[in-house]
């Protein structure tokens, strides 16, 4: 492999790890909007999603100007289900339950995606279980190893495991600007239960959603298209949620701080570019691909969260993020399997379709050979039937000649 083979396969590995980083820094930004600036989480989601949608709908325009169908009613409604669901609800839901806990707690809760995503796939019956094979055992053990770690992460605490101790703190910064009171006690103290449903609720959200995406994708197979317009439902929906509970116009002005920058990086970059990004990773490598890189945000929020938002590491939210991992990657390896069986089925059924009108045409050709060698035998048969006709014709002829000879000349 030259050097532009190389390149070109280092190219999808790069663009996921800048998604994985991008995703990593929205959970940053989000504890810094909500939990210090004071910012209402419910007018942070619905700028995001409007601010996506003003990215998103010109690209969609652009792109798939020349190819969109017609817009149905049931791929509007389908559109504005998938918006409440895997937008307003899930983001709600999520940043709520990080407002309880960590940024690190629950960006580990979402490695349960996958496990949940079976388990709904399985009760709707668009998967098998298949629990006799090893890819069915994978996927359910899995998932069984995902909710253990997820239990663990919620019940045990454990000793604080934190590798560096930095002095700075943007929480108690942003915190001492705004004269906010502190959360830290609260989210320590009191609801870590709370905030682990919260965020299993956004899971199981995020999960559903996926399976109405599938089949929206099926229904208006146009990426762009259909993922801008669940942008425009999501904005729309959780607007109008935020306006009927909180109507101070102070929690919808923006202005040049830690809210504008958290609303442009959240819509714009995250929901935007980075959309952009993750399409052309899946459509290059596969979605299995994009999935293996979920830990890896993990990684950097508790990196970043202990560095910049002096969060501690305890040892149930190290020992229950690794089984959250261990899980995910033994749905995933399940999953691959089981996807690798089906192509190799699919490619045993085209070989022998191959194989079979091969023989077939071998068959025709040899009945096309052997009629051609009875259309020459007949054809050799009829002309030397002809030429005996022909002769036997000569030969009356030349007597019929001789007679006629005979006659004038007085024979």
């Amino acid at each position: 492999m030259g050097a532009g083979g190389v390149a070109e396969g280092v190219k999808p590995v790069a663009a996921m790890v800048v998604v994985q980083v991008v995703f990593a820094g929205v959970n940053i930004f989000y504890k810094l909007a909500v939990v210090c600036d004071g910012m209402d989480m419910r007018v942070l989601v619905a700028y995001r999603y409007l601010f996506a949608s003003a990215v998103l709908a010109p690209l969609a325009y652009f792109i798939e100007r020349k190819n969109r169908t017609k817009m149905t009613w049931r791929v509007l409604m389908l559109s504005f289900v998938c918006g409440l669901v895997g937008g307003s609800l899930a983001q709600n839901l999520y940043i709520s339950g990080m407002k309880l806990t960590s940024a690190t707690f629950a960006t580990a809760m979402t490695n349960l995606i996958p496990a949940i995503t079976f388990v709904l796939a399985v009760l709707f019956r668009y998967e098998r279980l298949a629990i006799r094979t090893a890819a069915g055992q994978a996927k359910v053990a899995g998932t069984l190893i995902g909710v253990g770690g997820a239990m663990l992460l919620t019940f045990y605490k454990g000793a604080e495991v934190t590798p560096w101790h930095t002095h700075l703190d943007l929480v108690a910064a942003l915190q001492s600007r705004h004269h906010s009171t502190s959360v830290a006690g609260e989210a320590a103290a009191g609801n870590r239960v709370m905030g682990s449903m919260l965020v299993i609720g956004s899971c199981f959200f995020y999960a559903l959603w996926l399976i109405l995406q599938a089949k929206l994708s099926r229904e208006y197979p146009f990426h762009y298209s259909s993922t801008a317009l669940m942008c425009v439902m999501s904005g729309a929906q959780s607007a109008a949620f935020a306006l009927c509970l909180d109507r101070d116009a102070a929690q919808w002005r923006l202005g040049l701080d830690i809210r504008l920058l958290s609303v442009v990086y959240t819509g714009v970059l995250a929901s935007g570019v980075m959309l952009v990004v993750l399409s052309w990773c899946v459509k290059r490598r596969g979605p299995l691909f994009a999935s293996v890189f979920n830990p890896l945000m993990l990684v950097v929020v508790a990196v970043l969260g202990s560095l910049l938002l002096a969060e501690k590491l305890h040892l149930g939210t190290l020992l229950g993020a690794v089984l959250i991992v261990i899980g995910l990657y033994a749905v995933l390896w399940g999953k691959g399997r089981e996807t690798a069986v089906e192509a190799a089925k699919v490619g045993d059924d085209h070989q022998h379709i191959d194989v079979v009108v091969v023989v077939q045409q071998q068959q025709q050709q040899q009945r096309d050979e052997e009629g051609d060698a009875a259309a020459a035998t007949a054809a050799t048969t009829t002309m030397a039937a002809q030429s005996a006709e022909e002769s036997s014709d000569r030969t009356a002829s030349s007597r019929r000649s001789d007679r006629y000879i005979h006659r004038s000349c007085g024979f």
